[in-house]
């Protein structure tokens, strides 16, 4: 193998990576108007994951919310499946949203009170059968689980 070049595990697991990163920057931009119908959702999510997206952006939508400032991400690969050529990677993350908070649309307002704060996901991220690599399904656990 040439210096410099990624093993195929290695080359999957930084794919994966990028699609899970992805998948949240393009969920955090469609927050800023609660697009639920975003184009971009579908870039890096697939499955239950984009369905849950969708939904969770409806949701801020129909109740006149929209989502405001960054989440923190500190993602990592927990397992990789089948180990020699994977087509399925699970990520562990915790992320911090207390810097990610919901407001009233209409008046700006911070929507409630909660602060937010330090939250474990764990998310699979499935090879497609074009080669990209998609979030099929996540887990946002409550505050304070990491």
């Amino acid at each position: 193998m040439p210096t410099g070049s990624l093993s195929v595990v290695d080359k999957a697991k930084q794919d994966a990576l990028t699609s899970y990163r992805g998948m949240w920057q393009d969920f955090v931009a469609a927050g800023t108007t609660s697009d639920w119908q975003s184009p971009k959702l579908g870039r890096y999510a697939t499955g239950i994951a984009l369905t849950n997206m969708s939904r969770a952006l409806y949701a801020d939508h129909y109740n006149g919310l929209v989502t405001k400032g960054e989440p923190t991400y500190e993602p990592s690969v927990s397992s990789v499946d089948p180990p020699d050529n994977p087509n399925k990677i699970v990520i562990t993350d915790c992320s911090d949203d207390s810097r990610w908070l919901k407001y009233k649309a209409a008046t700006g307002q911070l929507a409630n009170d909660t602060p937010g704060g330090r939250h474990l996901i764990n998310a699979i991220v499935q090879k497609q059968a074009d080669g990209s690599w998609k979030v099929s399904e996540y887990g946002v656990h409550e505050v304070g689980t990491c």
